[in-house]
């Protein structure tokens, strides 16, 4: 059995930051004069009490997991956070119950963007700014576990990148540190620079803030009911710029920082994202411009904004929406459905399957076939230049079968609570791809997750912990050889 004093003490200290950042949205409930700040002062002081316990208990013997415990502390971080995320949900505005309190924080922290509150234009500041942090937090969180953590745990197939997270298994902590140290002050640097664009183009200095890091975590949670939608114009151009930056993967970006860009443009991931991007989106403005011709410059601008805003929202998995797309179409409900399978590039704060599996399939199917004309001939799978491993090629695969089985599932127990099939497949994948969205007039664009059943809600919460970390993260822990050793 593996010994858990050391992931109950770094969880412990986890909670412990988490609810000492709860004074950020005290603060701006009291320059508001909003009551509202007793909820997070509450919140926080319980959080960090139980956490320094939970530290204590803990000790701080170790500096380093074991493969059991890493995928353990992985998983009760990303199901422990939310509980306290959820509490100034519980005590304060909006008065949530225990259900939509814990959905709101586990979309927050997952980046999944869908949400139960409505009216948020009249929602105190507080609540506002804990919902972007939450966000925030989860978006570099998740980097560094995808960076760190899963390439050394060999999860679906990301141990692929062994080589670009500095090898870090047996060491995880130290090394993780050193990982984290690095992409931090990317992460932060472009939040930055998103807030000063999104100034620039007339947002509130509030409004920036909040928005910048539900963009660069590529979470999708906003301070209006409409979304982004409030802020027609140049502000989808410049939120679809950072959305793609926050899709790319940090190691690259922590090398462009440093001077090297070659590596981003020869990246396999950042050139198939790209091209997935332009594809999907001139296909969605082809079909649009089909079916609902524009008479003059104006209107074609107007039709081009809103495609590429959209169709790199949902791609990324932000869940932004500035248009109900549900009208433009069955291809274009169709397509977008499809673009929340697909995701960025590993690495990255994005969801869903990720570029280099399907490009792994693909190298993957390419060599069988060829196998298949030349069955003589002697075919070695190939991605970014480097032989594929067999074990990297069964562990994209068992993803992505465990993927859709998944879904399937979800998709089943949502029709099985009473929901119709758009809602629940829709549902099921927007929860496991962690996009925000789904379709169809409840979950949809124009819609809200607050008239879905308290079960059904427990439901998604499921699957975006199990998208979030990437499902085997999660699975492996139900076998019992695992444990043994």
């Amino acid at each position: 059995m593996p010994d858990l004093r050391a992931a109950l003490h770094l969880i412990g200290l986890l909670v412990a930051a988490l609810g000492a950042t709860m004074a950020a949205p005290m603060l701006a409930d009291l320059i508001e004069g909003d009551p509202n700040w007793r909820a997070f002062a509450l919140a926080g002081f319980f959080s960090v009490l139980v956490g320094a316990l939970l530290a204590a208990a803990g000790g701080a013997d170790r500096t380093s997991l074991s493969v059991q415990e890493t995928f353990l502390l992985t998983t009760l971080c990303w199901l422990l956070l939310p509980v306290f995320g959820a509490l100034p949900f519980v005590l304060g505005a909006p008065q949530a119950t225990l259900t939509d309190a814990f959905f709101e924080a586990m979309s927050g922290f997952t980046t999944t963007g869908s949400t139960v509150f409505v009216g948020l234009d009249h929602m105190p500041r507080g609540t506002l700014l804990w919902r972007g942090m939450l966000q925030w937090f989860g978006g570099v969180g998740i980097v560094v576990m995808a960076m760190a953590f899963l390439p050394a745990l060999r999860v679906g197939g990301m141990q692929i990148f062994r080589s670009e997270a500095f090898d870090t298994f047996g060491k995880i902590l130290p090394r993780a540190g050193e990982i984290a140290m690095s992409i931090s002050w990317v992460y932060a640097g472009l939040t930055l620079l998103c807030i000063l664009a999104y100034a620039a183009c007339g947002m509130s200095v509030f409004d920036a803030v909040v928005h910048s890091m539900t963009t660069i975590s590529t979470g999708g949670f906003a301070n209006y009911d409409a979304s982004l939608g409030h802020f027609p114009g140049v502000v989808e151009y410049v939120s679809a710029l950072f959305m793609m930056l926050a899709s790319l993967p940090f190691v690259r970006l922590v090398q462009l920082a440093s001077g090297e860009a070659r590596p981003i443009w020869r990246d396999p991931q950042v050139r198939g994202f790209m091209a997935v991007i332009f594809g999907f989106a001139g296909a969605v403005l082809l079909y649009r411009m089909a079916t609902d011709p524009v008479p003059h410059a104006w209107g074609f601008e107007q039709h081009l904004r809103e495609t590429l805003f959209n169709t790199v929202s949902i791609l990324t998995g932000t869940g932004y929406a500035s248009e109900n797309y549900n009208d433009w179409g069955p291809f274009a409900a169709a397509a977008f459905f499809l673009m929340g399978l697909v995701g960025g590039c590993a690495g990255s704060t994005c969801c869903s399957v990720k570029i280099f599996r399907y490009q792994i399939l693909l190298a993957a199917v390419a060599s069988q076939v060829r196998r298949i004309h030349s069955p003589h001939g002697v075919f070695q799978t190939r991605w970014a230049g480097r032989p594929v491993d067999e074990e990297v090629i069964s562990s994209v695969m068992g993803f992505l079968f465990l993927f859709f089985m998944t879904l399937a599932v979800l998709a089943v127990a949502m029709g099985m609570l009473g929901h119709d099939i758009v809602t629940s497949v829709s549902g099921a994948a927007t929860a496991l791809a962690n996009v925000g969205p789904g379709l169809g007039p409840i979950i949809g664009p124009a819609g809200n997750f607050a008239p879905l059943s308290d079960a059904a809600k427990w439901v998604l919460a499921l699957g975006m912990l199990l998208g979030r970390l990437e499902l085997m993260a999660v699975y492996v822990m139900f076998v019992s050889a695992f444990w043994r050793n």
